[in-house]
C-alpha cells in the first residue's frame, strides 16, 4: 500500500513543477518578440514533465490493481485528500494550457500574416538578378562618370 501514496505524491509534485514551466511559456508567448530558443527549451521541459506524468499515472494504475482501489479513493481518506489536490492542480494546469494554446495560435496567425506580406513583396525588387538597379515606373536619372 505504501507505493500508491508515494506515486500519488510524485504525481502531485510533478504537476506542481509544471506550473512554472507553463508560466514561462506564457511569458514567452506574450512577449513582443518571441525568443525561439527559449521557447524550444521550455517546450522540451514541458514535454519531459508530461512524459513523467504519463509514466507516474501508469504506475498509479498498477499499484491500484492489487489493492482493488480506484481514484478518487473515497474509502481511504488520506489518498482521497491527495487525489483531490491532484485533480485541483490538473484542472488549473488544463486552463493554463488552454490559454497558452490560444496565445500560440495568435502567434502563429501573426507569423503567417507576416509571411504573406513578405511573399507578396518578394517579386518587387529594387535590384535585378545582375545586381543593377532597375526602375518600375519610377523616374530615375542615370548618372555616368
Amino acid at each position: 500500500m505504501h507505493d500508491l501514496p508515494k506515486t500519488l505524491t510524485s504525481l502531485l509534485e510533478t504537476l506542481q513543477a509544471l506550473k512554472p514551466v507553463m508560466d514561462a511559456e506564457q511569458a514567452q508567448l506574450c512577449a513582443g518578440q518571441v525568443n525561439g530558443v527559449a521557447l524550444q527549451r521550455i517546450t522540451e521541459q514541458k514535454s519531459s514533465l508530461l512524459t513523467t506524468l504519463s509514466y507516474l499515472d501508469s504506475c498509479r494504475k498498477q499499484h491500484e490493481a492489487p489493492l482493488r482501489l480506484r481514484a478518487p479513493y473515497r474509502n481511504v481518506p488520506a489518498l482521497a485528500a491527495l487525489w483531490q489536490r491532484i485533480m485541483a492542480c490538473t484542472d488549473a494546469l488544463n486552463q493554463h494550457n488552454q490559454h497558452n494554446g490560444m496565445l500560440l495560435e495568435q502567434q502563429v496567425a501573426r507569423n503567417l500574416q507576416a509571411m504573406s506580406v513578405l511573399r507578396a513583396n518578394h517579386g518587387q525588387t529594387l535590384y535585378g538578378p545582375n545586381g543593377q538597379s532597375h526602375s518600375r515606373g519610377v523616374s530615375m536619372r542615370k548618372i555616368s562618370i
